[in-house]
């Protein structure tokens, strides 16, 4: 059949079912965008692209369809850089069209031209370029196609000469992969392990959030056992968190409770994690993975499996279908070794946290340190960072998708927020970009309108995503409600600062003078700023209110004392020790 080049592109597109695409118009994609409206395609016009490529994440993370990301070649396409390496760590299936510059100048230096394929290299599942006009849709299928079997994105790179060139072509059905059960022999000796298991914990990532019925499978297993489950950093949706075997999640700030039950573990099942470092470190000042454990590992991905941790067994296989085939094979009297003693200790152990966790006010100095009592000293009246995150416990509703930026007070939060279903929970991930947090749950709401959504963002990384809101009140884009923590300084760095640089605040400190309330109603949004855990409450309730029932969205800026939680890496930084010393005075003079 002729048609055109973007005829054929757009097409696929549709063939697909992708139909939303987020990004900064430009002259390389106006043959395609041209055919959007009419297409059924969805352009969202970010004022940022790096903000459009977390829109997207969030996007696809709720609703688990790809969505598209796309700007013009060159600085168009390389401010996407953070967003892709995001989606990459965070497994979501997103397609990436960078449109190039043209074949007739490519290696001339010309305008808006760098080298799109060796950019995106490292930070994508898989990438291909269309060599030819006649091959834009085989090629553009099967980016989709790797995109979705390895939960990642992959990326289409297309001269921009290649539009508008008329080809007799077919466009292609979509490929789709049934995903693997796990290997015989492995999931037959992960299930003999754990029949024979005195105290087993299971441990899930996002790979059960991800795969159809994860959850459920989890919980008929864990139910099985009568076992405690655990999540990894972030992923706290992925088990209901009202159920009496959820542990909580393991990690910076997470839950006591799951790294105590955690660590009497005799099994691990780490299912559909690829237990990244972060998730694993010490807490609380307990270094909690088990050591003498068996280790049973599912992933999808081989490559993860044994990476970060010593394994007994490795199992590539979706989440759910591994579970239910070792649920399947295991013994009469699986999980009937100590089951009452181990139920009584899950309830006792969790009882104990809840407790602790709702008394805890305030953040503690390390020796020899005093900011933290300063902080207090110098404004007592001011809510601290967990006063925030009781207030809003309090307002959210139990069905709101959330989305959580990286930085110190966002952190903090990260033991309190737990959820009855997948998909709930959208967090910057391992690669931890600022900046996230209002794109990510403004994706979100595009993806579940009818959902409440709520974005949470310190400061200092609010600042990086600020000028989305000069776009997203505009025609359709829909309400959101954004959370703004605001302490005016970089407050991870900082708490680096007083442990392990005597209190010397290089870049630390934000404009006191900015009020991003004041920013948001500029920009026709409603900004409000909230002092007391009362306010904070009512505020939210109100906010999610007019979200919900006006289509107002609401920034809501949270004024804090200047507390500072645990360094997130305790693990990687020290006291440096001056040897040569450094003085102004070597300066060269000018």
């Amino acid at each position: 059949m002729k048609m055109t080049t973007e005829e054929a592109f757009v097409k696929t597109l549709q063939s697909h079912g992708i139909r939303h695409a987020f990004g900064i118009i430009g002259s390389a994609m106006m043959p395609i965008s041209d055919l959007f409206p009419k297409s059924g395609i969805k352009f969202w016009d970010c004022a940022h692209e790096g903000s459009a490529g977390f829109m997207s994440d969030g996007y696809t993370r709720v609703t688990g369809e790809v969505s598209m990301m796309i700007a013009q070649n060159g600085p168009g396409i390389t401010n996407f850089v953070t967003a892709v390496k995001t989606a990459y760590w965070n497994h979501t299936p997103l397609l990436l069209v960078t449109p190039q510059a043209a074949n007739k100048t490519i290696g001339q230096g010309g305008f808006q031209e760098v080298e799109q394929m060796k950019l995106f290299e490292d930070m994508v599942a898989y990438q291909e370029e269309v060599r030819d006009p006649s091959r834009v849709a085989e090629v553009l299928a099967r980016v989709i196609s790797k995109a979705k079997r390895l939960s990642g994105p992959a990326q289409i790179n297309i001269p921009r000469d290649y539009w508008t060139q008329i080809v007799d072509i077919e466009i292609p059905e979509p490929i789709d992969f049934e995903v693997s059960p796990g290997g015989e022999t492995s999931v037959a000796k992960a299930a003999e392990i754990i029949s024979n298991a005195k105290n087993p914990v299971i441990l899930n990532g996002a790979g059960v959030v991800l795969s159809k019925g994860g959850i459920d499978a989890s919980i008929a297993l864990a139910e099985r056992l009568d076992a405690p489950v655990c999540v990894g950093y972030q992923h706290n949706d992925a088990f209901p968190g009202s159920h009496p075997l959820f542990a909580g999640p393991l990690g910076y700030n997470g839950s006591k409770a799951g790294m105590e039950l955690i660590s009497e573990a005799d099994v691990v099942l780490c299912l559909g994690t690829r237990l990244n470092p972060f998730s694993t470190l010490p807490g609380y000042g307990i270094d909690y993975w088990p050591a003498d454990a068996k280790i049973i590992q599912v992933d999808i991905n081989p490559d993860r499996i044994g990476l970060t941790k010593k394994v007994t067994v490795g199992i590539v296989g979706d989440a759910a279908k591994v579970a239910k085939g070792i649920l399947g094979q295991l013994d009469a009297s699986a999980g009937d070794a100590g089951r009452e003693e181990r139920k009584a200790t899950i309830a006792q152990t969790k009882s104990a946290w809840a407790q602790q966790l709702a008394s805890m006010d305030h953040e503690d100095d390390d020796p020899g340190t005093t900011w933290n009592q300063r902080a207090r000293d110098a404004k007592p009246d001011w809510m601290s960072p967990r006063m925030a995150w009781r207030a809003i416990q309090a307002a959210l509703p139990r069905e709101a998708i959330i989305s959580s930026d990286i930085g110190n007070n966002c952190a903090i939060g990260n033991a309190y927020p737990d959820f009855d279903e997948g998909r709930k929970y959208l967090a910057p991930g391992l690669f931890g970009p600022c900046g996230y947090g209002l794109p990510a749950i403004v994706g979100a709401k595009i993806g579940q309108p009818d959902v409440p959504v709520v974005g949470f963002a310190g400061d200092g990384a609010f600042g990086i995503a600020v000028n989305e809101l000069t776009a997203i009140g505009r025609g359709d884009w829909p309400a959101v409600t954004q959370i703004v923590f605001r302490n005016y300084q970089w407050g991870a760095e900082k708490r680096n600062s007083t442990l392990w640089f005597d209190d010397n605040f290089v870049g630390t400190e934000l404009d006191t003078e900015v009020s991003y309330a004041g920013i948001a109603n500029a920009c026709g949004l409603k900004g409000v700023a909230a002092r007391t855990m009362e306010e904070l409450t009512d505020v939210l309730n109100t906010a999610i209110k007019a979200q919900m029932e006006d289509g107002v969205t609401t920034l809501i800026e949270v004024m804090l004392n200047q507390e500072l939680g645990e360094p997130f890496r305790r693990d990687a930084m020290k006291k440096p020790v001056a040897v040569a010393g450094v003085s102004a005075s070597d300066m060269a003079a000018e």
